[in-house]
């Protein structure tokens, strides 16, 4: 052999080499297509998860899951998957993860644990699979998939969907934060920081996303069962008490009893590229599957909020007789605009008290009095929404001591009966410190109670009111316990449940008076779908610089309901808190440019707007800009940011829709003044605009110069060509 075929021989050797070297650390296990990259070593840890657009991997070689199980000595006993050896294969776009038995500290339990990692068009899909064989155990949680030690860019924000949309845009300051609020002896701080989330439980989604300018990655357990879903944000510490670095990912709870299997296939994470819409339409793609949503009464689409207010309070003032509805109610609501009573505390126990007898007052005349009041407020085109509470049971009532009450509650692990305590002041301080009710919480599976919410309709319905609603129905709940096997187990389905009765009583109420509303309290998407509109729980009375005004500064909130409303643009919801005559403007010109409901609830529901009159006087005038542009402001389709393109940071804009026509919502309330040119689309042409506070409108060919004044809204109507 001469030198130059020895030199060829060993160098095409070399290369041979260095391919199967780059084979062993990656090529059975990698997934990669045209947006995403996902790769594993042979431990089964997470190399590399890439936004193959702009090269981001998010990974960094660490274990995707953790196990929890409990045995007859032991809770929470913990299984690392860096102490286990998986066995792994690759075939096309799938990778499986396979773990016969399961170690932990040393020793083999019986808990065989099967992953398959997914690659699809836009996301990765994480399945799981688990067989307990371990006698006299159960698996309790399974935290997966996980993606430790996250590398995220400096512009990549925390945005979570509790109360409808939160956006932190400092994810690890957060975790901190929410730590530092547990109660002492809570969490096991040596080991880690924790941000509790849990769908359904204040989440209103089942997603959660770290979102840059123009990328980010996508967490969301698209699981149409709607079980109890834990969104994982933790921070591990680099060296010994130092938290820093992010893991990120989704716990399930199969509560999986020695002899079961269980799976599941609904977890996904997706590196994706735009703004943070693109977490919406990953999660309303998905929603699509069984998303129903009917089509709500006109009445509702047009109304602009209501007046809530309590007639009789727990302790047993009365602030409203039953005559002011049909009088000073209505009177006042017709001067700001608003046609909708939303009336608590109307039976004779009040609010918060001797649920569920709902019973009208006698000494007021009972229900054939409210009935006259009702039909005389819905003159003129008033409507009524009627309260009731979905699920409270008082201790002190006939109802829970004689009438079924303690067969309907829920039980808690113990079988102990779990209860709920309201504490509501009057002048003084005893009642609301020490002389609270406390109530029962029902099991919306019984019969029994399923039969009272329909009671409460058809009361609704005797009484000719326009709406039938219920307080604390729109959210997960605590559970109820299952004693009868070898551990105890929760029902993890508690919202799916709601939905479900939800939907039962709306078909109910179809059929009796197809114009007869159903609301619900708390947001969260698949209960938000039986209903026709949903009071929220928080507005945009929070912010993070409460001087901003007089250091001229934009205010700045956690609150970002922006999520919810572009992701589920049919939901008709509420804002909340405005309960006196404070930072009016810019709280009231908010509801407008979020396509908000106004929830009028003076001093918590004790007064009327007419004992707020700076209030009262601005709301009027929105109202008035409300009803010019109804057809869009409160019958189109909210689209957020999408569709326009305006040139100052300074003003907020939001657009509508509907037909061939868009508005687009624009205001400003820390600067003195400020100026946009906002572009007019392709294919669309100036038509109107009008304003509340000062403003200049300038409609040139191509854009339109507005500048808007300190508290000014402006409304500017588009139409295509």
């Amino acid at each position: 052999m001469n030198t130059r075929c020895y030199w060829l021989q060993s160098l095409l050797l070399i290369v041979f080499l260095m391919f199967c070297v780059e084979c062993i650390a990656q090529g059975p296990f990698v997934l990669r297509n045209e947006n995403i990259e996902v790769s594993f070593d042979e431990k089964g840890n997470l190399r590399t998860l890439k936004n193959m657009h702009t090269g981001q991997n998010y990974a960094s070689g660490k274990s995707i899951w953790r196990l929890y199980f409990d045995n007859k000595t032991r809770k929470d006993n913990e299984v690392f998957a860096s102490d286990n050896v998986p066995e792994i294969t690759k075939i096309d776009q799938h990778i499986e993860i396979r773990y016969p038995n399961l170690i932990i500290k040393g020793k083999t339990v019986k808990i065989a644990l099967k992953l398959r990692v997914t690659l699809e068009n836009d996301q990765v899909r994480f399945a799981a699979e688990m067989t307990n064989r371990e006698e006299h155990s159960i698996v309790r949680e399974l935290q997966y998939p996980l993606v430790a030690n996250c590398q995220l860019p400096s512009d990549h924000q925390l945005l979570t969907t509790w109360w409808g949309g939160q956006l932190y845009k400092d994810p690890k300051r957060q975790i901190r934060a929410a730590n530092a609020t547990f109660p002492p002896y809570y969490p096991p701080a040596q080991y880690f920081l924790q941000m509790d989330q849990k769908y359904p439980q204040g989440l209103a989604a089942n997603c959660f996303a770290l979102v840059g300018q123009n990328e980010g990655l996508y967490f969301g357990s698209h699981d149409t069962t709607f079980v109890d879903t834990g969104h994982g944000l933790r921070l591990y510490p680099s060296k010994k008490f130092v938290f820093d670095e992010l893991e990120a990912g989704i716990y399930k709870y199969p509560n999986c009893l020695s002899g079961q299997t269980w799976q599941c296939n609904a977890n996904v994470i997706a590196p994706y590229m735009g703004t943070w819409h693109q977490t919406s339409k990953l999660y309303r793609t998905w929603a699509n599957s069984w998303w129903i949503h009917r089509e709500e009464p006109l009445w509702v689409k047009q109304m602009k909020g209501w007046q809530r207010f309590i007639m009789k309070h727990q302790y047993g003032e009365t602030f409203f007789p039953y005559t002011d509805l049909s009088t000073r109610v209505k009177a006042v609501g017709e001067e700001v605009g608003i046609d909708a009573a939303f009336v608590f505390g109307w039976w004779k126990g009040g609010m918060d008290n001797d649920n569920p007898n709902y019973v009208a007052d006698q000494l007021q005349g009972g229900e054939a009095i409210l009935k006259k009041e009702i039909a005389a407020f819905q003159k003129n085109g008033g409507k009524v929404l009627w309260y009731y509470n979905g699920r409270l049971i008082d201790k002190a009532s006939d109802y829970y001591k004689k009438g079924g009450g303690k067969e309907v509650s829920i039980r808690d692990n113990t079988g102990s009966e779990v209860s709920d305590a309201y504490r509501f002041r009057g002048p003084g301080t005893f009642t609301g410190s020490y002389d609270s009710r406390t109530f029962a919480v029902a099991d919306l599976r019984k019969p029994k109670w399923r039969q009272k919410l329909f009671d409460m309709a058809d009361q609704t319905i005797r009484l000719g009111a326009n709406s039938v609603f219920y307080d604390q129905l729109g959210g997960g709940d605590q559970s109820s316990w299952d004693l009868s096997k070898e551990f105890p187990i929760p029902n993890m389905r508690t919202i799916a449940d709601k939905a479900s009765l939800l939907k039962d009583i709306h078909n109910y109420i179809d059929k009796k008076n197809p114009e007869l509303a159903l609301g619900i309290e708390i947001l969260t998407d698949v209960t938000a779908n039986q209903a026709d509109y949903v009071h929220a729980r928080y507005g945009a009375t929070e912010v993070l610089n409460p001087d901003w005004e007089a250091k001229g500064e934009k205010p700045r909130s956690t609150n970002f309901v922006d999520w919810f409303r572009y992701t589920f643009p049919e939901i008709i919801l509420s804002d909340r808190d405005i309960r006196d005559d404070t930072d009016i403007e810019r709280r009231v010109n908010h509801t407008v440019l979020k396509g908000l409901r106004n929830d009028v609830e003076i001093y918590r529901c004790r007064a009327l707007i007419d004992e707020t009159p700076h209030y009262q006087e601005y709301l009027t005038k929105i109202n008035d800009l409300k009803e010019r542009f109804k057809d869009l402001l409160l019958l189109g389709r909210y689209t957020d940011t999408m569709g326009f393109q305006q040139s100052s940071e300074d003003i907020e804009a939001r657009r509508f829709e509907n037909g061939n026509q868009a508005a687009i919502v624009l205001t400003q309330s820390h600067l003195q003044s400020a100026t946009t040119n906002l572009n007019i689309p392709k294919g669309y042409a100036y038509v109107e605009s009008a304003s509340v506070g000062d403003a200049q409108i300038q409609a040139e060919k191509e854009f339109i110069q507005i500048t808007i004044k300190k508290h000014g809204i402006v409304v500017v109507v588009l139409r295509k060509v």
